[in-house]
């Protein structure tokens, strides 16, 4: 079996190894070494990335208690090649990792909660846990709470431990819960109130996090998903927030700490003006309907109109013609090209408008559908022509 060096030696970036196996595969290679400082995909942890022998390593898995390094060249069997980590990316996977410890040590500590899994995105980390109410979210206060419990450890630099403990004293570790394997069971400690057993790799203190910073809790499967961020994540997410509550305080012209209340003013006054505005619209549309039905003659009349406005408007003005009696509205938004349309007719009319876009479609373009006495979509300015006569023919005609 593959020797892992990062067991002992999560610092390691650079290792000599001896390649015992390469195996061509849809166009990459896996290699197999006598030993690696590799951290192939375990625990939510992702893989290393960085070069082995001159080529990149793409991926590292364990088979069979191997190890095994997907590279983008091949390597000889039995040749002692050079290894090196990307440092960036182990070191934050370090810390990610043992921010999870911390943050499922303050939830069962402090909740009863248990983490059931870990996962570790490029942007992100997520925790799944157990509540022991059921519950799918924290409060603020609890998160407040959580994170503070964290980061008062961090902030004192506890140590971090990584250890076989032979199988006498495994019985005596206050382990947070049961290892999933029986035999090398690796155990990490950090500080005297989290331990558990654990085959990543971890900082050697505490203190070397930085920061951690719970984003939100969601529901997922029936469990309680948290995420959060530690080290230079948390120092981005911070930067990134700091400046946009800055930015958003200068457009307001307060401070930062009056920026919630300045907000929910301008919010108030928003609400207040849309309401004005959707008043104000609601009389615009009862007096065009009005103006229209005034000035068209005939009974039933037929009321025909191209107007600036989208198919939201267009159905308003609809719908207010046709609450009076004997109206058909063929109504279509300005333009060149196929635009909205909205053919209505009153409850007390016979004419299917289905119909009749359909028939005016034929010769000139367009679709849509919806009811008997009212329809939507889309026509030329033909179409609408063609509609007007086929209404007429049908009033006053052979109906459709």
């Amino acid at each position: 079996m593959t020797e892992r060096l990062y067991y002992e030696h999560s610092y390691l970036t650079e290792f000599d190894a001896v390649v015992t196996d390469c195996v061509a595969q849809d166009g990459t290679y896996r290699v197999r070494l006598n030993r690696s400082a590799f951290y192939p995909t375990s625990g939510g942890q992702p893989f290393d990335t960085g070069v082995l022998g001159g080529a990149s390593v793409t991926n590292v898995e364990v088979i069979d208690g191997d190890v095994w390094h997907t590279l983008s060249a091949p390597l000889r069997v039995g040749e002692t090649v050079h290894g090196v980590i990307d440092w960036a990316r182990r070191f934050d996977h370090m810390q990610q990792h043992a921010a999870d410890h911390m943050i499922a040590g303050a939830l069962h500590h402090l909740m009863r909660g248990v983490t059931i899994g870990l996962h570790i995105s490029a942007d992100i980390s997520t925790i799944d846990v157990a509540m022991p109410d059921g519950r799918t979210h924290l409060t603020p206060d609890e998160i407040e709470t959580i994170e503070l419990y964290v980061n008062e450890r961090v902030q004192r630099d506890v140590p971090v431990r990584c250890w076989f403990p032979d199988k006498e004293e495994l019985k005596t570790l206050p382990l947070r819960k049961e290892p999933t394997v029986s035999e090398h069971v690796r155990v990490v400690a950090i500080g005297d109130d989290e331990m558990v057993a654990c085959g990543g790799t971890h900082p050697a203190s505490a203190g070397q996090l930085g920061l951690v910073k719970i984003l939100n809790t969601a529901p997922a499967r029936g469990l309680m998903r948290l995420s959060f961020v530690a080290g230079m994540r948390a120092f981005r997410d911070y930067r990134l927030c700091h400046a946009a509550a800055h930015q958003a305080a200068a457009l307001c012209s307060t401070a930062v700490d009056q920026l919630p209340a300045a907000l929910q003013t301008l919010q108030e006054r928003l609400q207040a003006a849309e309401a004005t505005v959707a008043k104000l619209r609601r009389e615009g549309f009862d007096q065009t309907a009005h103006m229209w039905l005034a000035e068209t003659v005939g009974s039933p009349r037929v009321i025909v109109k191209t107007v600036l406005a989208d198919a939201n408007v267009l159905k308003e003005l609809a719908s207010r013609l046709i609450a009076a009696q004997g109206v058909i509205a063929l109504l279509r938004a300005e333009g060149d090209d196929s635009t909205p349309i909205v053919f209505a007719r009153s409850q007390d009319l016979p004419v299917d408008m289905n119909r009749i876009l359909r028939e005016a479609a034929k010769r000139f373009g367009g679709r849509g559908g919806g009811k008997p006495d009212f329809v939507q979509g889309v026509a030329t300015a033909q179409t609408l022509q063609e509609a007007e006569g086929l209404v007429r023919e049908a009033l006053y005609g052979n109906a459709l």
